[in-house]
């Protein structure tokens, strides 16, 4: 089950109570305070795996709690620290605190781990209340809570490359031929339902990470279709595919496809929309005397300074320049990025 957004409640562990307590030994008639301190309650850390593609676990286990530190004792003797909850979150995880937009942590990269609720400070017992002049404390303090957490964690896929367009336009088709993914392929809207991982070979130990993202309409920015559930997973891709569908047998426009996409993807996040972009023209093998259409989406690209890729993703015609292109805009990405940074 893929699940990319979740509400959670992390209750971390509350801290021991102080110990009052005095030594009682023969021959030592008038013992001093040894009460010990609590132990500490139990921390709540969220750690990013790479073998998660999902945030399923936390739809069944919505609330976790830590446990207590032990009360300290007698003898000078702690109480034991209560035991750490570690929680692993699928790379690509941006935690929240709930109803709130400001981010506490995104996990760009495996292993890294985050502190989401911090376990209460045991409390100290009578023996660190000894002075010169108050040799008989009988005071101590109790354990802290532990932090109570209700956070908002959100799933936004990393890949190097998105497919975006209409549903239908062949994406899963396309993945499937350039990558081992074998999405659900039908001849109906919607048939992608989640986003699909697919590793693309290139050779010489290299490869691309691309994405399916089900199909977009208009009015997706406002909840229309599958809305705004999967245009997030876009804005971590490096450059977007987009896969425009000329042939004549959809009936509709394919200029007016691209441009009503492009102005949903702008209506989400403008920086989706300036995105490095990639134009592929889908199944040419349909297109018959109706070469014009495809005349049109090739000025469309040259206007907007675009790599334009004509192709059949069930025939394969163009695939290997379309990946050959693919491989080279997500390198002049990484480029500019790393310049931007530099």
């Amino acid at each position: 089950m893929f699940i990319d957004q979740v509400h959670v409640v992390l209750r971390a562990g509350r801290g021991g109570n102080g110990c009052v307590s005095f030594r009682r030994e023969a021959c030592v008639p008038r013992g001093g305070p040894d009460g010990g301190h609590g132990g500490d309650g139990g921390s709540i850390y969220l750690v990013s795996g790479t073998n998660l593609n999902s945030l399923s676990y936390f739809r069944f286990h919505p609330i976790t709690k830590a446990k207590n530190g032990r009360s300290g004792e007698g003898g000078n003797r702690q109480g034991k620290r209560g035991e750490a909850v570690t929680l692993t979150v699928p790379v690509g995880t941006v935690v929240k605190e709930k109803g709130r937009d400001k981010v506490l942590h995104d996990f760009l990269k495996p292993a890294e781990r985050f502190l989401a609720a911090k376990g209460g400070k045991g409390g100290r017992g009578n023996e660190s209340y000894a002075t010169s002049t108050h040799q008989i404390p009988r005071e101590f303090e109790p354990g802290r809570p532990g932090e109570e957490k209700e956070l908002l964690l959100e799933l936004k896929i990393i890949a190097d490359a998105g497919l975006v367009g209409f549903p239908n336009v062949g994406k899963s088709t396309l993945i499937s031929r350039i990558s081992a993914a074998r999405p659900v392929i039908a001849d109906y809207a919607f048939t992608t339902l989640t986003p699909n991982l697919g590793v693309v070979d290139l050779g010489e130990s290299t490869s691309l990470v691309v994405a399916d993202i089900p199909g977009l309409i208009e009015g997706a920015h406002l909840g229309h279709g599958l809305g705004t559930r999967f245009l997030k997973h876009v804005e971590r891709t490096k450059i977007l595919i987009h896969l425009i569908d000329v042939s004549p047998v959809t009936g509709r426009d394919p200029v007016r496809d691209y441009e009503v996409i492009m102005a949903e993807l702008a209506a989400f996040n403008p920086v989706l929309a300036a995105k490095p972009q990639i134009l592929a023209a889908n199944k040419t093998d349909l297109l018959g005397g109706g070469k014009a259409r495809i005349g049109r989406i090739k000025r469309l690209a040259e206007e907007r300074g675009v790599p334009f890729y004509p192709i059949s993703a069930l025939t394969g015609k163009g695939l290997k320049e379309l990946v050959a292109g693919m491989a080279r805009a997500v390198r002049e990405a990484e480029a500019k990025a790393e310049e931007d940074r530099g």
